[in-house]
């Protein structure tokens, strides 16, 4: 987790913070000493490295929405500058810079990540795996360490067990579990107590796949509200309305955010086409081994890893998956161009 600066303060107003919540235009700012600041921006704000430095998830159309401040910035505010920010106590401040990102997501929005459990259930609603590989992708390119979560196992066991097999030929981490078993939750919880301390990360997945409920499970102090899934569209109902990160009580934060199928490849650009085969985690070992330098992975003979889809030693879905990404990054105007 990118760690909070020390400010020298020469102004003692002058506090530096994680934004941890932000709705309507407030954000809430927590610095090193757990004071909170409820905190709105003033004005333009520059990124520092947003031009060439920190990876983003959306590299071409995106700038006006990465520029606004995300839970997980680091930021210097202004104690009381603002007294539009709601706290009569003084306690409410303004935003005058946002420190150097790591890497950022505009869905979920979310700066400095460490991890993130990309969740999706065996049934109700129904896997679709092209999505999750769309979020792995993403969190590759942002050098984010992705972890596979499948939820409600114990509606469909061989569901589970298939995505949990593919996940693991990948070299991805993989918990199946039952929130209504149990099942899975000890194994899950002991992972998070081992690997969050200092991390942020978040739980991404489509609505209705459980994350709301997995985290109350684990975590039930944040008292998250759950919903089910509506029998008429087989997607559940939204209960997550913003990004928010809680505190973890062995330290880091977790953040339960919107679901990922707002991921949208029709809507924004993630990265390059250029960049797109080094995100599958499994295909690397196997680039040397092509007959063609610029070898797309696609339809070449002498093609390493299409001889490894053969094989059976990388999945057809995720190949599957990659294909699809490939067309449409393909068919974007810009691609191959700047990060």
């Amino acid at each position: 987790m990118k760690d909070i600066p020390n400010v020298n303060e020469t102004e003692k107003n002058t506090v530096c913070g994680r934004i941890t919540n932000g709705v309507g235009g407030i954000y809430t700012v927590v610095t090193n000493g757990g004071e909170s600041l409820s905190c709105r921006v003033r004005g333009a704000i520059r990124i520092p490295g947003a031009d060439s430095g920190s990876r983003t998830a959306g590299a071409y159309n995106t700038a006006a929405r990465l520029d606004r401040p995300l839970c997980g910035d680091i930021v210097t505010a202004e104690r009381g500058a603002d007294a539009r920010s709601g706290a009569a106590d003084g306690s409410g401040g303004v935003i005058t810079a946002i420190h150097e990102r790591r890497n950022a997501l505009i869905r979920p929005p979310l700066a400095n990540i460490d991890y993130i459990f990309a969740a999706f259930a065996a049934a109700k609603p129904a896997p679709v795996l092209m999505t999750v590989d769309k979020l792995l992708s993403i969190a590759e390119y942002n050098k984010i360490e992705p972890v596979i979560v499948i939820g409600k196992c114990e509606l469909d066991r061989a569901a589970a067990a298939h995505a949990a097999y593919i996940y693991r030929r990948a070299g991805y981490a993989v918990f199946p579990l039952s929130c209504a078993t149990g099942e899975g939750i000890a194994e899950f919880s002991a992972f998070i107590g081992e690997k969050l301390p200092g991390c942020i990360a978040a739980f991404a997945g489509a609505s209705g796949v459980g994350k709301s409920t997995l985290l109350n499970a684990l975590f039930p102090e944040l008292a998250l509200r759950t919903g089910g899934v509506s029998e008429k569209i087989g997607r559940g109902r939204h209960t997550t309305r913003s990004c928010s990160l809680f505190a973890l009580p062995g330290g880091g934060y977790i953040a339960d955010t919107p679901g990922f199928s707002l991921l949208d490849f029709e809507s924004f650009d993630f990265f390059g086409l250029d960049d797109l085969a080094d995100t599958m985690r499994e295909f690397r070992p196997y680039y040397g081994g092509c007959r063609y330098a610029d070898c797309t992975h696609t339809k070449e003979e002498g093609c390493a890893v299409l001889g490894a889809v053969a094989d059976g030693a990388i999945a057809r879905e995720r190949h599957e998956s990659y294909l699809s990404m490939y067309a449409a990054l393909k068919a974007k105007p810009f691609w191959g161009k700047g990060k």
